[in-house]
């Protein structure tokens, strides 16, 4: 059974930061790629990063120079390393893979989320 859980959010001030892990089982872990999404109140799910396989990573604009996605594959975990973290960077983060190696909106498995708050 494959199985995507979260953990690492919480409330921050603005300006802080947050590392959120995602531990991954039931899925060749190596061979997926992975990646986050987020989903603020009221708003469509977003991709906010993403990492193929081999490490090559994405980042949507808002977040770039700020989050940093990585993977250790030893620990089938991947995770998002969020700094100098905005108000409008409040949303339920969520955990995703993809059994295509290179995508970068992997979309096959996702794990429950978690949130992230951060206040002004």
């Amino acid at each position: 059974q494959v199985q995507l859980v979260e953990s690492g959010g919480g409330l921050v001030q603005a300006g802080g930061s947050l590392r959120l892990s995602c531990a991954a089982s039931g899925i060749t872990f190596n061979t997926n790629a992975m990646g986050w999404y987020r989903q603020a109140p009221g708003k469509q799910r977003e991709l906010v990063a993403s990492i193929s396989s081999r490490g090559s990573t994405f980042y949507i604009d808002s977040v770039k120079g700020r989050f940093t996605i990585s993977r250790d594959n030893a620990k089938n975990t991947v995770y998002l390393q969020m700094n100098s973290l905005k108000p409008e960077d409040t949303a339920v983060y969520y955990c995703a893979a993809d059994n295509r190696p290179t995508t970068i909106v992997p979309n096959d498995y996702w794990g429950q989320g978690t949130q992230v708050t951060v206040s002004s």
